[in-house]
């Protein structure tokens, strides 16, 4: 499972020109989901994720959480995260999970973002074409992997 993390001061989710989701301040998770992950995967990078202090302390230094803040949290499925250019220039995308696996994953990892960070959590709607309207806060992007944990 690979996420890119963005704190955001907001963030919007369209669907077909109109707004399906949106938060303010807080962290957008793109979540690519891959062949062979399994939801043992989920407490790790979830519990990662909803600790992660990059929010600024009264000092100015990133040493608060999202639940710290009191921050907002939006996931959108996004399979091009396992995308390999590795031969010629069209992506192949043959390591994304098949959406029979990515759906039910997808769903669980967004509920067990809720329960680690004890926030509310946004989402996309899964396989569906949607625009992201973002502002990064920093800028502040992390890539995690849960094969990788590091």
């Amino acid at each position: 499972m690979r996420v890119v993390i963005q704190r955001v001061s907001e963030s919007s989710v369209f669907i077909d020109g109109k707004v399906h989701a949106r938060i303010d301040r807080g962290l957008l998770v793109l979540v690519g989901i891959e062949t062979g992950d399994t939801e043992a995967d989920l407490p790790w990078i979830c519990g990662k994720i909803a600790r992660l202090r990059v929010f600024p302390d009264a000092e100015g230094v990133m040493n608060l959480n999202v639940a710290e803040v009191s921050g907002e949290l939006m996931v959108v499925s996004q399979f091009t995260l396992h995308a390999s250019t590795h031969k010629g220039n069209r992506p192949s995308y043959t390591r994304a999970a098949h959406p029979d696996l990515a759906l039910p994953l997808y769903q669980r990892f967004v509920e067990a973002l809720g329960r680690e960070s004890a926030r509310p959590v946004q989402s996309g709607v899964f396989g569906a074409d949607m625009k992201i309207h973002l502002v990064n806060d920093g800028p502040v992007t992390l890539i995690m992997d849960s094969r990788l944990r590091e």
